[in-house]
């Protein structure tokens, strides 16, 4: 299961846990009210599972690739890491379905504060649009990922500030809403 928390104030290695002490988790209850979604599911069997078949015609999802984020798979490593871990939004929805290894997705809570979410084999995490988010290997320095596209697959970032767009808005909007 996943496991999402508060995040220190260190800038040491983006790599490590970040946990602020004493720890503050962060519950999936949460993580839904800031419009994350999570669904657990079999990595193993990826290719023909039933239940990705289903989320994938369930929510549209008719574009995927597969990526691997390790130094001696991705071209221009270094400097791919060093952009997935710069804040930003996405006018789109990010879905992300780990099929080996680790990493973390950071995202910003209501209140500006970062929230360290996990991931691991089998997890599948939806960011929605507009909401500020990064990404991170953890300290095993690799992960396997499936990325996942409702239609033609846009890969553009808009690093912070980007609160103008109309996806930040709706985000926002969206925020307040929850907080009612």
């Amino acid at each position: 299961m996943v496991e999402a928390w508060y995040m220190d104030e260190s800038r040491e290695d983006q790599r490590a846990p970040h946990r602020l002490q004493p720890n503050r988790a962060v519950s999936l209850e949460q993580l839904r009210r800031l419009g994350v979604a999570y669904r657990k599911l079999d990595a193993d069997n990826y290719e023909t599972d039933p239940c990705l078949k289903e989320i994938r015609r369930a929510e549209n999802y008719s574009w995927m690739d597969i990526v691997t984020i390790h130094k001696d798979k991705l071209p221009n490593y270094e400097e791919k890491i060093k952009t997935f871990y710069e804040e930003h939004l996405h006018l789109d929805d990010e879905i992300r379905y780990i099929l080996d290894g680790s990493g973390y997705f950071d995202v910003r809570d209501k209140n500006d504060k970062w929230i360290r979410i996990s991931m691991e084999k089998g997890d599948m995490i939806t960011l929605p649009a507009g909401i500020y988010h990064r990404f991170t290997l953890d300290e095993n320095n690799y992960v396997k990922a499936m990325r996942l596209f409702v239609g033609e697959p846009v890969w553009t970032a808009y690093n912070r500030p980007a609160d103008d767009f109309p996806a930040r808005k709706q985000y926002m909007k969206f925020l307040a809403e929850e907080a009612q």
